[in-house]
């Protein structure tokens, strides 16, 4: 079943590119048809485009690795941290600071600055600088909130990249390159796709149009954690079932075996016994059946000594 269809698509205004002059021919296979000096896109190639990121992106989350989402312009803002939010991912909305992929360590010890200043306010220790130097604290804390904090909990580079408008986050994109990293992207008819390994033809201006690519993302995203989540249940019930299972001992295959031996040996025995009484009475015929109660006495008495070997051997192991 497909994430979105043509239709909704199609409500959101998707299929707006930019002025013809203004085109990328790279983006040629993703075009419908010229309109008014318009670009018009391919919706139903729009669809399918969502529905194969989605299924990338959904595997992403069901791995337990972080998608990073990148949306600085002023139509995708509040989308972005709306709904990325919601499902747990980091995301950038503000400036995208360089090397925030490439020189990741550095960045990651301006996050730690943004928890050291919050230990500082609860454990009291804010509270012996002068006025002035707690304004300066708060003002860099609040600067570090602005652009680093929507990534506080990001420990480790994101597996992927998710970019609204190409043109604008190219920093962002060429990181991401430069570390291996696949890009997810919204891509217009005025943006170069070479860069991108998920291509959206999309409409990348208009708010509806972001928000219909965005909650497809974020249900795969949903989907994927869940599952992911199920499935750590079910091994977990599983490892608890398997601890209170009875352990076998080896050893108890042969005990069977030689006890069974036994007991169609006995048997034996006695319908020889049987067979010998039930002759007529001669002498020979006498001997023959005193003969068969030794020979069933001795087979009994050798077939409980093997089974007594074997348990002996099963409780050495």
């Amino acid at each position: 079943m497909s994430r979105t269809d043509f239709n909704t698509l199609l409500e959101a205004g998707a299929h707006f590119g930019h002025l013809k002059r203004k085109w990328n021919p790279k983006m040629a296979p993703y075009i419908f048809m010229e309109k008014n000096g318009i670009h018009i896109i391919d919706l139903h190639k729009t669809v399918l485009k969502i529905d194969e990121a989605a299924a990338a992106i959904k595997q992403i989350a069901k791995s337990g690795r972080r998608v990073l989402f990148v949306a600085t312009k002023k139509q995708a803002k509040d989308i972005v941290a709306e709904k990325v939010a919601a499902v747990g991912m980091p995301y950038v909305t503000e400036r995208w600071a360089g090397g925030m992929l490439t020189n990741f360590p550095t960045i990651r010890k301006a996050v730690k600055k943004m928890a050291t200043i919050d230990k500082m306010n609860s454990d009291g220790t804010f509270d012996n600088f002068s006025k002035r130097e707690k304004l300066q604290i708060s003002r860099q804390r609040a600067k570090l909130e602005k652009n680093l904090g929507s990534i506080a909990d990001l420990t480790r580079l994101p597996a992927a990249l998710f970019v609204v408008d190409v043109q604008k986050e190219a920093n962002a994109v060429r990181e991401a390159k430069r570390l291996s990293i696949p890009v997810f992207a919204m891509v217009d008819t005025c943006c170069d796709p070479t860069d991108i390994d998920y291509v959206i033809p999309a409409n990348d201006d208009a708010t509806k149009s972001i928000a219909v690519v965005l909650e497809a993302m974020c249900a795969a995203i949903a989907e994927g954690t869940e599952e992911r989540k199920l499935e750590k249940e079910k091994e977990a019930q599983e490892a608890e079932a398997g601890a209170d299972a009875p352990v076998k001992k080896e050893g108890k295959p042969r005990i069977k075996k030689a006890v069974k031996a036994a007991i169609d040996a006995e048997q034996a025995a006695v319908a020889e016994v049987v067979a010998a009484v039930e002759t007529p009475f001669e002498e020979p015929a006498a001997e023959a059946a005193v003969e068969a109660v030794a020979e069933a006495a001795a087979v009994e008495a050798a077939a409980e000594e093997a089974a007594a070997e074997a348990v002996a051997e099963a409780k050495a192991e």
